[in-house]
C-alpha cells in the first residue's frame, strides 16, 4: 500500500511538472505569434518602408539589452570589426562607456587621451555623436559611431549632472596608448608612494610591483596611496594578482553564475608585498569593474582605507559568444561578489570617508586635487 502511494505520488508530481512545462512552452509560442503579428503590421501599416532583418536584429538587440546594460548584440558587420583590446593600445577617444536606461553613459576617461584632454567626465552622458541622436541605438552601434580614421574630429554632444545647459566638444581621434601606472613620492618629505593605476592591463600588475620595490629598496616610504580614480577595470587576473599583493590572505572576489565553471572563488598567497604599511585607496564614480574588486577587497579585510567616492557598479562578467550568421552576442555569465558576500553590480563600493570634488576645474593629481589632499593628510596623523 505505501509502494502504490509512493508510486501515486511520483506520477502526479511528473504529471503536474509536464503540465507547467506544456503551459510555458504554449505561452512562449503565443507571444512568438504576437511578435510576428506585430511584425506584419509593421511591414503593412508603418508610415515608411522598413527593413524587416534590420528590425529583427534591433528585437534581439531589445532582448539583450532588458537583461543588463551589458548585454548586447553584435551584426555580422559590427562582430567582424569589433576587436577587444587589452594589451594597452586601440584606437579612439579613450573612452569607457556602458548603456543605462537606453543612454550611453561614461563609465571613465582615460588619462592623456583626447576625451580627458577635452574635458569629458565620468558619468556624462552621450547624447549625440556627431549631431546624430544616440537612444534608440545600442552600444555596438555607439562605439562603431565613435571609431574613425585617427587624425578625424568627432563631436560629442554631453549631458553632465548639476549643469542644464548641454555641453559640446570636438575631439580628434587618436591611436590610444595606455600605460597603467604612474607613481611618484609625494608630501612634504617625499615618504608617501602615490600609486596610480590607470587600467588592469596585460603587464599592470608588474608594472605596479617594479614601482613599489624600487620606492621600498630606495626610500622605504612610511604608507602608500593607490589612486584608482577613472580606471574602468579591464582583466580579472590582474585586479586578483594585485589585490593578492596587499593581502596577507583570505578570500579577494568569488563569482557566482548558473554553469558550475562560472562560479570561482580566488584568495590571496601568504605574505603582504609591503609588509603591513598603511593604504588608502581614492575612488570615484569612474572607478569600475577591477577597480571594484581590488577597492572592495582591501576594504572588506579592513586592509586599506578607502576614501573619495563611491564606485561605478560594474560587479559583472560578459563572454563574447559567435552565432552561426556570423554576428555575436556579449553576454552577462555571471557576477562578482565581494569577500563580505556584497555583490558589486549596481551598487559598487562605499567609500569609508566620503569626499568629493570640490573644485570647478578639479584635475587628478593636481593643486585642485581635494581629494588626494584629503589622504596626504590622513596618512601624516
Amino acid at each position: 500500500m505505501k509502494k502504490m502511494v509512493i508510486t501515486f505520488i511520483v506520477l502526479n508530481l511528473i504529471f503536474n511538472l509536464n503540465l507547467i512545462h506544456a503551459q510555458s512552452s504554449n505561452k512562449l509560442y503565443e507571444k512568438i505569434d504576437l511578435f510576428s503579428e506585430v511584425l506584419e503590421k509593421i511591414k503593412e501599416e508603418y508610415v515608411d518602408e522598413v527593413d524587416q532583418a534590420k528590425s529583427m536584429d534591433a528585437a534581439i538587440n531589445g532582448v539583450l539589452q532588458s537583461l543588463d546594460p551589458y548585454s548586447a548584440y553584435m551584426s555580422p558587420e559590427l562582430f567582424k570589426n569589433m576587436q577587444t583590446d587589452t594589451r594597452g593600445e586601440f584606437g579612439g577617444l579613450g573612452i569607457e562607456i556602458a548603456m543605462e536606461s537606453g543612454i550611453v553613459r561614461v563609465i571613465a576617461p582615460i588619462d592623456d587621451t583626447p576625451a580627458a584632454n577635452a574635458g569629458i567626465k565620468a558619468g556624462d552622458y552621450i547624447v549625440r555623436i556627431d549631431d546624430v541622436q544616440v537612444q534608440g541605438k545600442s552600444l555596438t552601434e555607439a562605439v562603431r559611431m565613435m571609431r574613425g580614421p585617427v587624425g578625424t574630429n568627432i563631436k560629442l554632444t554631453i549631458r553632465r549632472k548639476k549643469i542644464k545647459k548641454a555641453l559640446e566638444f570636438t575631439i580628434t581621434r587618436a591611436v590610444i596608448e595606455v600605460r597603467s601606472v604612474e607613481a611618484s613620492l609625494i608630501g612634504e618629505d617625499k615618504k608617501i608612494g602615490y600609486l596610480r593605476l590607470k587600467s588592469f592591463n596585460e603587464n599592470s600588475d608588474q608594472q605596479l610591483f617594479n614601482k613599489i620595490k624600487k620606492f621600498e629598496k630606495k626610500t622605504k616610504p612610511t604608507g602608500y596611496i593607490l589612486d584608482l580614480r577613472n580606471n574602468p577595470g579591464g582583466l580579472l587576473s590582474q585586479a586578483i594578482s594585485i589585490t593578492d599583493f596587499f593581502l596577507d590572505e583570505g578570500e579577494i572576489v568569488s563569482t557566482k553564475g548558473r554553469k558550475i565553471l562560472e562560479s570561482r572563488r580566488f584568495f590571496a598567497k601568504k605574505g603582504d608585498g609591503i609588509n603591513g604599511k598603511p593604504i588608502i585607496v581614492i575612488t570615484n564614480i569612474g572607478s569600475a569593474s577591477a577597480s571594484e574588486i581590488l577597492s572592495g577587497a582591501l576594504k572588506d579585510h579592513k586592509r586599506a582605507i578607502i576614501l573619495g567616492e563611491r564606485t561605478y557598479g560594474k560587479g559583472s562578467v560578459q563572454s563574447i559568444i559567435p552565432l552561426r550568421n556570423g554576428g555575436g552576442i556579449r553576454l552577462t555569465i555571471s557576477k562578482y561578489y565581494l569577500p563580505s558576500g556584497k555583490s558589486i553590480s549596481e551598487v559598487g563600493v562605499t567609500p569609508d570617508i566620503i569626499v568629493e570634488e570640490k573644485d570647478e576645474n578639479f584635475k587628478i593629481n593636481s593643486e585642485t586635487d581635494n581629494q588626494l589632499k584629503y589622504a596626504v593628510n590622513l596618512l601624516k596623523s
